[in-house]
């Protein structure tokens, strides 16, 4: 019996389940402009993927880089989410809102 694919689901499941908070919550306090930490932390754990000699431990780690990197678009997804009311607007943000947003699925 092979555990491997079970831990990497696993691993994958928690690190794509640990991620959705981490967003909401770097939009809540930072607003979309810390997307440039998820791309250091995305591109870093990448970069550290290819030089770890542990395959499933270099398949976790690439699993956290990648889903850094979508984060980023998640980030600013958010932030249209919490211009619709779906989310708390953070009242204490010295970054203010922007007042519109452009919705893709709008047509003029």
């Amino acid at each position: 019996m092979n555990a491997i694919g079970i831990i990497i689901g696993v691993a994958s499941f928690f690190t794509i389940g640990i991620f959705h908070p981490i967003v909401i919550k770097a939009e809540y306090y930072f607003s979309k402009r810390c997307w440039w930490c998820f791309l250091l932390v995305g591109l870093g754990c990448i970069a550290l993927s290819l030089f770890l000699d542990n395959t499933v431990l270099s398949i976790i780690v690439s699993v956290v880089g990648f889903s850094s990197l979508w984060g980023i678009k998640e980030l600013f997804e958010q932030e249209r989410r919490v211009l619709r009311g779906w989310f708390p607007k953070n009242p204490n943000r010295k970054i203010p809102y922007p007042t519109t947003f452009d919705d893709p699925r709008k047509k003029a």
